[in-house]
């Protein structure tokens, strides 16, 4: 649970830091930018899957580089739907989702501990 916790605050710093490099997207508090992270873990838990089943042509087709234009639906799912957390377009979506992954993956990798075999 700790791990989980750990993880989301990780996704939440990441999301949180968009801004700062975007100007398409906005928040209105730090809230919006926990709910949000929370929204968004959900969605690439629940749907992203079944997204990326359902275009597998698509993925085999571009060897996989059609995940980041699925990560930027998400991110635009989840702008639409929670309220306080604002995308401005698809291609700001696309450019935060690569810079949020690389920031959660950094983050994950430094405070989260490497699971022992």
């Amino acid at each position: 649970m700790t791990k989980w916790l750990l993880l989301w605050a990780i996704n939440t710093a990441a999301l949180m830091a968009l801004p700062f490099f975007f100007s398409g997207i906005h928040f209105s508090g730090w809230q919006a930018a926990f709910v949000a992270a929370a929204v968004l873990g959900l969605l690439n838990t629940i749907i992203k899957p079944i997204v990326i089943i359902l275009t597998l042509p698509l993925q085999i087709l571009t060897l996989g580089l059609f995940t980041l234009v699925i990560n930027a639906a998400m991110m635009m799912l989840v702008a639409r739907f929670t309220q306080g957390f604002l995308v401005d377009s698809f291609g700001t979506a696309f450019l935060a989702s690569v810079v949020y992954s690389l920031i959660s993956w950094a983050g994950a990798s430094i405070l989260l501990p490497a699971a022992k075999e």
